[in-house]
This record gives C-alpha cells, sequence and structure tokens, in this order.
C-alpha cells in the first residue's frame, strides 16, 4: 500500500496539472474536471485517457514556447 500512496504522490507533484489548468480556466473545481475526465475514459474505452495526454502534452510545448521573459536581454 505505501508503494501505492508513493506513487500516487509522485504523480501529484510532478504532473502535469492539467485538470487543474482547465478548471482554473473555466472557474470550476479540479476534482468536477477529473471526474469528468474519468467517466469519459471509462465511457469511450480509453479515449478520455488519450485527450488527457493530448491536453498534457500540448500545455507542456506551449509552456515552453511562451515562457515570460523578465528582461528584453535575456533573449
Amino acid at each position: 500500500m505505501k508503494l501505492f500512496y508513493n506513487g500516487l504522490y509522485n504523480l501529484q507533484k510532478y504532473g502535469f496539472y492539467v485538470c487543474q489548468r482547465i478548471a482554473d480556466r473555466f472557474g470550476m473545481r479540479a476534482k468536477v474536471v477529473r471526474t469528468s475526465f474519468i467517466y469519459l475514459t471509462f465511457a469511450t474505452l480509453g479515449f478520455g485517457f488519450a485527450f488527457y495526454l493530448f491536453l498534457a502534452f500540448w500545455m507542456r510545448i506551449k509552456d515552453l514556447i511562451y515562457t515570460k521573459r523578465t528582461s528584453v536581454f535575456d533573449i
């Protein structure tokens, strides 16, 4: 059981924060978005998980491209 909780802790600590960022964007709770992804995954036999991974990688690439620079000389 400790292995499960360690894995869950690492996933939450170093995860992509996809659900949290979507919830912040739409002014919702992250729990509702996570539950929606879970239901979508079961209802569509895995499409929700594939969509989640697509969003995670898309947000990661967007963050790498659109980083805020503190100064003009950071280029």
